[in-house]
């Protein structure tokens, strides 16, 4: 039931704080990109609103609504006080900033900014709904109770005010009261999808099995995609002994979430009673791709494994849960049962010897003694009950998001990104932007290279590797030959050492770093003030050392190397924040979080809109245990228009 409202029509508020037209018209456009779900890109907009214009508390608000859905709660809730400062008396301000901290699990600051939003407006309704919620979370249920009177009182006949007092009963363990309140609910809105869903797992909870269906059947009506649902009903109709719409059921949950465990595991579990075992080793193994260390799983499938024929596969998964619960007599028993069949008798002696032990040990009191840590492990461990492997499980859908929680295309936070530090920076032929940002990659240096050796293709600096097509990879090849020759050709390679340099930027863009290193040593030792060749040489060093790394080679003598080359580099051209980026880098992939983050701080001051500096130190600070400090840098890198830092803050975030 935790769904907090978003009452406030955010781009419909009115402002009246005059602006020139090209601020009026940035923010137009930004509302339009917010319109259309767009989060990462109207961000940019109100950054250059921002820019011109710091004291209009508009963009901060907007701003903050875009970072909000992109689950960047903490920025959020930044940009919220600052518009809040500059504006104290629009009460959208403070909704949006109580849901931020809703977001953070700071409920009495939440209620303090609700307080604020109902003095404006006292007869918002979704206001009074959010603040006995968060009175909810802090179980304090007498204040909770004093406002839903209020509410009530206020709104007779508003259906949502009794699905909080069932609640407030629920929670207090009154389900007679919880029900009343529940259906006095459904009588005012009888199309409330949730509060059915909720009135089910009261009949759940009390075995009312054919009520249970019928309430979550109108649930399903109305919300025709809500996963727990159809594994709920599933579980009502099992116990009415309708099988095959329990199993209908199943299959639609999954192909709504493909990835809900719950249904893989119960479907697991009717599988096996209705004799389909081959088809619920498949549910039990996708639950235990999802979750490795599911002990009942493990279980069901070493059972099914046993019973098909998979004898070893079984001894696999019995060995597996008796590592983690050494005096599992029952798993010790299938293990040994298994050995046998196999012709593994000694093994199988072992672990009859074995239980025999343990049972005599316990029946004489010779158990092992364990310290006060070793006993609150094995009693947490102990919750596990093995005799319900067998059962079919609820789905507890009382932590679900807000409904405007799903299914926006602009919620880049939901896409699957691996979170790690982001690469180096390097030279390359083709010029850098993620899409989003308006940023380029400049230094003095490599303009000046342009400049003076103007190069067939001029050189560029990217982070990372760009992933080339096959026309781009010919081109490429035919560049590196065509440089070649040239340098063959050269009568003068001191004056012409520019080709050297740009074959080894070709070399490493396709990736042949060792003669790219080649070519780099040869170009210092003509040019030994070239800071670009101990740049380029250092990230090709350290492309190869990732290599070999991964291979199983020790690499700790060629990253000394690495960070040598780059020092000198640092020491040539002080002034370049890529040089301090890609040295943290090198430091971060070593594990030296500490010196990694000052070598960010170096960039981030050089170049306080280098994005994926502020990416980099954010996952550092998380690595160091500081998961604020990460997440605020992390927030920072999404403001500049790295988009993948959402997805971070998604994973990070306390939920």
């Amino acid at each position: 039931m935790r769904k907090f409202l978003l009452s406030l029509l955010l781009l419909l508020v009115s402002f009246s704080a005059p602006a020139q037209f090209r601020t009026d018209r940035l923010i137009d456009v930004g509302r339009s990109a917010l319109y259309y779900e767009d989060y990462v890109l109207s961000i940019q907009y109100f950054n250059q609103v921002i820019l011109v214009k710091p004291y209009l508390y508009e963009p901060w608000f907007l701003r903050a609504v875009a970072k909000f859905y992109l689950d960047d709660y903490v920025g959020a809730e930044k940009d919220c006080s600052e518009a809040i400062r500059l504006n104290p008396y629009v009460p959208d301000l403070f909704e949006l900033r109580g849901l931020c901290f809703i977001r953070q699990n700071k409920f009495d600051e939440a209620i303090a900014d609700y307080d604020k939003s109902i003095e404006f407006n006292p007869y918002n309704k979704g206001l009074w709904f959010n603040r006995v919620l968060c009175k909810i979370e802090k179980k304090d249920y007498d204040a909770a109770n004093a406002d839903l009177d209020s509410m009530m009182t206020m709104w007779k006949t508003y259906s949502k005010a009794y699905s909080l007092k069932a609640e407030v009963c629920m929670q207090q363990k009154d389900t007679v009261g919880g029900a009343k309140y529940l259906d006095k609910s459904l009588e005012l809105d009888p199309y409330d999808g949730d509060t059915w869903a909720y009135r089910a797992m009261i009949s759940l909870s009390q075995r009312k099995w054919k009520d249970a269906d019928e309430q979550l059947s109108k649930a399903i009506h109305l919300k025709p995609t809500t996963v727990a649902n159809y594994v709920n009903r599933a579980l009502a109709r099992y116990n009415v002994n309708n099988l095959n719409g329990a199993l209908a059921d199943y299959d639609k949950a999954i192909e709504i979430d493909p990835n809900n465990f719950l249904a893989h595991y119960n479907r697991g579990q009717l599988r096996v009673q209705v004799g389909d075992d081959n088809r619920a080793i498949e549910d039990f193994n996708y639950v235990i791709n999802l979750e490795p260390d599911n002990v009942m799983a493990i279980y069901n499938r070493a059972l099914l494994l046993e019973r098909t024929g998979d004898v070893y596969g079984a001894i696999r998964d019995y060995t597996k849960l008796i590592d983690q619960y050494p005096n599992f007599w029952a798993g010790l028993s299938n293990r040994a049962r298994c050995y046998r069949k196999v012709g593994l008798n000694s093994k199988a002696e072992l672990d009859e010897f074995r239980i025999f032990k343990a049972q005599l040990d316990k029946h004489y009191g010779r158990q092992q003694r364990w310290s006060k840590r070793k006993k609150h492990e094995v009693r947490k461990k102990s919750e596990i009950d093995f005799d319900k492997y067998n059962q079919l499980v609820v789905e507890d859908d009382n932590a679900v998001q807000h409904e405007y929680a799903t299914a926006y295309r602009g919620r880049v936070q939901n896409r699957n990104v691996d979170v790690v530090f982001l690469s180096m920076f390097q030279l390359s032929f083709s010029p850098y932007d993620n899409a989003v940002k308006s940023y380029h990659a400049y230094d003095n240096e490599v303009e000046k290279f342009n400049f003076e050796h103007k190069p067939s293709r001029k050189v560029y600096i990217r982070c990372g590797v760009k992933q080339l097509s096959e026309q781009e990879t010919k081109e490429m090849f035919a560049l590196v030959d065509s440089l070649s020759s040239a340098i063959d050709a050269s009568r003068n390679i001191q004056k012409d050492k520019g080709l050297v340099l740009q074959r080894a930027v070709a070399n490493s863009v396709v990736q042949n770093y060792a003669d790219a290193i080649n070519d780099l040593t040869a170009y210092i030792q003509m040019d030994s003030t070239s800071s670009l060749a101990y740049w380029q040489r250092a990230v090709c060093q350290a492309r190869m050392n990732e290599y070999d790394a991964s291979r199983g080679t020790n690499i700790k003598l060629k990253t000394v190397g690495v960070l040598a080359d780059l020092d000198k580099a640092v020491l040539l051209s002080p002034n370049n924040a890529y040089l301090y980026f890609d040295r943290g880098n090198v430091r971060a992939s070593g594990k030296d979080y500490a010196r990694a983050i000052e070598d960010y701080n170096m960039a981030i001051k050089l170049d306080p809109k280098l994005a994926e500096a502020y990416y980099n130190r954010g996952i550092a600070n998380i690595n160091l245990g500081k998961t604020d400090l990460g997440i605020s840098d992390l927030s920072k890198a999404g403001e500049l228009g790295l988009y993948e830092a959402y997805s971070a803050i998604k994973k990070f975030s306390k939920k």
